[in-house]
């Protein structure tokens, strides 16, 4: 798979996270068929690669820091935006963080069928 193909996938992925809900780069990187990625769906979110459109400030790292603060317009941009859909964000030794338990986007079995089925039909 080209890197720019890998770009699309992403993009679908990131665009399907629901609202008040946060995704990790290592589960978007999954979805799109690729799980050891999740530095490459960090650099294409950082990068602006994934194009418009893209609720960046719904990916956060595994253990649920907001690791992504540096590609916001200001540091605390993504906690902001990640409470204004509700999502409580709270400060912890290393950083903010939030409870991915509640606040992340657990995918079904059948949503990642579904990325499947659209990344073959679109020929990526």
């Amino acid at each position: 798979m080209e890197t720019f193909d890998f770009y699309r996938r992403a993009a679908i992925v990131c665009r399907a996270i629901p609202r008040g809900r946060a995704a990790s780069y290592g589960q978007i990187a999954l979805l799109c068929g690729k799980p050891n990625n999740a530095r490459q769906v960090g650099y294409a979110l950082n990068r602006g690669r994934l194009g418009h459109g893209i609720p960046a400030h719904r990916v956060v790292n595994g253990k649920g820091y907001l690791s992504g603060a540096a590609a916001f317009e200001t540091e605390d941009m993504q906690k902001q935006l990640l409470e204004s859909e509700g999502v409580e964000v709270e400060y912890m030794e290393d950083g903010w963080k939030i409870d991915m338990k509640k606040y992340g986007w657990h995918n079904t079995m059948e949503e990642a069928l579904h990325f499947r089925e659209m990344f073959e039909q679109q020929g990526i």
